[in-house]
């Protein structure tokens, strides 16, 4: 019994082990003379089309970014420009078109600012260029002195007292100055009118300009308030200021502007870096942005940084309590808060910004050729080249992208073609009229 049952059961193991067909593994004997397995050259192969496919990859998507960067700077550069030449154009327009019809800003009855005292009624061609000189120098260094003061203000976060010194500067030119300047048009086109409607007049034009410049308000009222007072002190300097001291300036803030933005230790370019490191706008009352710009609690440097969203949601929180009970219920998704506000940062972050300086002196070049008498030939002139120098400045804007003066090119390319034109062009002009050929 025992042995047949041990064959029974050596015959099952082994019809077991039959079934089963399990392959023979060869044992593993390591050569060295043989090279390494074949099979291992397609996996690197494999490895290598992978690495150079996500190379490849990696530099489509490079590629892409940067013709998607390319479309949108291509986009908005020549979006800024028509946003600058507007403003600007329409601000020369209202000095030329002033100086032309009214004559209180072309007579010389013999004051001047404070910041010229020296006269040029002299027939002496000398002493009036050193006068013109003389006045040049105390004029630039007023506005360094007066900048520099400015950038230590902001440097030290004296906000309030900056405030108060904006105030009361456009306060001084939104009623005072636009008092004069609508008396005077009422007497140039004998317009009857009394004190009491000049003075409601006044008041709500002042009191919204500033509610738009120094709080809140519509985009397009703040730039045309700021174009507004930009070319009422153009009027101003064109008024007061002799004519070669006029010219002499005009040189001379160019130089300082293009010391000041691209100096490493110029004023203006403190400004600018101190303003971009705080994450804060500069002051809307000294700039003309073609975005929106808005300061309010500026002055807490715990909030500043976050200015955007906070606004948002208490724009929108104002709309919910103005609307019914059923739409005051429904809240707005913060996603899509965020993205709004990343929307208008983005915008803002694109808005080309031009100072309030860069205006007044291209309309004194402008206004300076009317108020001397230059011809049509002269203004268009003045006025093409300077829409060629700002053309040219935001060009250099776009490559070098980074904050670059605007009076430079603009007043070299306008006092060029000023005085090639009233010195060359117009007498051959005249001459040509006068022996009557025609070109």
């Amino acid at each position: 019994m025992s042995t047949s049952e041990s064959e029974e059961d050596s015959y099952n193991e082994r019809t077991a082990l039959v079934q089963s067909e399990n392959p023979v593994v060869p044992s593993y004997q390591p050569d060295l003379d043989q090279p390494p397995a074949t099979d291992t050259e397609p996996k690197r192969r494999r490895g290598d089309r992978q690495r150079a496919s996500d190379s490849v990859d990696h530099s489509s998507v490079e590629r892409e970014a940067d013709v998607d960067e390319e479309e949108l700077t291509l986009k908005y550069g020549a979006k800024h420009v028509i946003m600058l030449f507007v403003p600007v154009t329409l601000c020369m327009v209202v000095v030329v078109a002033t100086i032309k019809s009214v004559s209180f800003y072309t007579e010389k009855n013999g004051q001047q600012l404070i910041y010229t005292p020296f006269t040029e009624d002299t027939p002496s061609v000398g002493l009036r260029l050193r006068n013109s000189v003389l006045n040049t120098l105390i004029m630039m260094s007023v506005i360094v002195v007066m900048t520099i003061f400015l950038v230590v203000l902001y440097k030290y976060r004296c906000y309030k007292f900056i405030h108060g010194w904006l105030i009361l500067s456009s306060l001084m030119l939104l009623f005072w100055f636009s008092f004069m300047y609508l008396g005077e048009v009422f007497k140039t086109y004998n317009v009857a009118m009394d004190y009491p409607t000049v003075g409601v007049i006044i008041w709500n034009f002042g009191a919204v300009g500033m509610i738009c410049i120094h709080w809140k308000g519509p985009l397009q009222l703040q730039q045309a308030y700021l174009i507004m007072i930009s070319a009422l002190m153009a009027l101003v300097f064109i008024k007061y200021l002799p004519e070669w001291s006029a010219w002499v300036i005009l040189g001379a803030i160019s130089i300082y502007d293009l010391i000041a933005v691209l100096s490493p230790r110029g004023p203006l370019r403190m400004l600018v870096e101190t303003a971009q490191e705080r994450n804060e706008p500069i002051f809307p009352a000294l700039i003309y942005s073609s975005a929106m710009v808005w300061l309010v609690g500026m002055a807490n440097p715990s909030t500043n940084t976050e200015p955007s969203a906070q606004q948002t949601v208490s724009d929108e929180e104002v709309h919910q309590s103005d609307e019914g009970p059923a739409e005051r219920g429904r809240t707005p998704d913060p996603e899509t808060r965020v993205s709004y506000s990343t929307e208008e940062d983005l915008e803002e972050d694109r808005g080309v910004k031009l100072g309030l300086g860069d205006f007044i002196f291209y309309s004194v070049l402008v206004g300076k050729a009317v108020a001397t008498g230059g011809d049509w030939n002269t203004i268009i002139a003045c006025f093409v080249a300077i829409l060629i120098g700002l053309c040219l400045t935001l060009l250099l804007l776009a490559i070098f992208k980074k904050a670059l003066p605007a009076l430079p090119i603009s007043i070299t390319f306008g006092l060029i073609f000023y005085f090639s034109t009233d010195y060359v062009v117009r007498p051959f002009m005249d001459n040509l009229a006068a022996h009557q050929f025609y070109i």
